[in-house]
């Protein structure tokens, strides 16, 4: 059974800096895309970056260009997100995905999530 599983989250001064990390465990494949979503509650969820491998192509919100970079250790079947020059506004849930198929990936639908780690940023 296909599982993520997120860390590093924590609370951190603006102009701070964190990596999270999501492991991934019983893919027997590997996923067409993955990424990191945020939440705040009462709001939507947020893409803020995805990685399609086979595509080598990725994506970042227009709110994090220039200050996440999202990367992949296939060796060690985990994803990061590392975050700098963090802003109060960063604050949220984070969560790690993915999608198993093209169409999943293109559609946004993925398929596996993990349970979220939360970052706070204070001013």
């Amino acid at each position: 059974q296909e599982q993520l599983e997120e860390s590093g989250g924590g609370s951190v001064q603006t102009g701070g800096s964190l990596r999270l990390s999501c492991a991934s465990s019983g893919y027997t494949y590997s996923p067409y895309c993955m990424g990191w979503f945020r939440q705040v509650p009462g709001k939507e969820r947020e893409e803020v970056a995805m990685i399609y491998p086979q595509e080598t192509r990725i994506n970042y919100a227009d709110s994090v260009k220039g200050r996440f970079t999202i990367s992949q250790d296939n060796a060690k079947n985990t994803l990061y997100l590392q975050m700098n020059s963090l802003k109060p506004e960063d604050t949220a849930m984070y969560y790690c995905a993915a999608g198993r198929t093209a169409p999943a990936c293109w559609r946004s639908t993925l398929n596996d999530w993990g349970q979220g780690t939360q970052v706070t940023v204070s001013s």
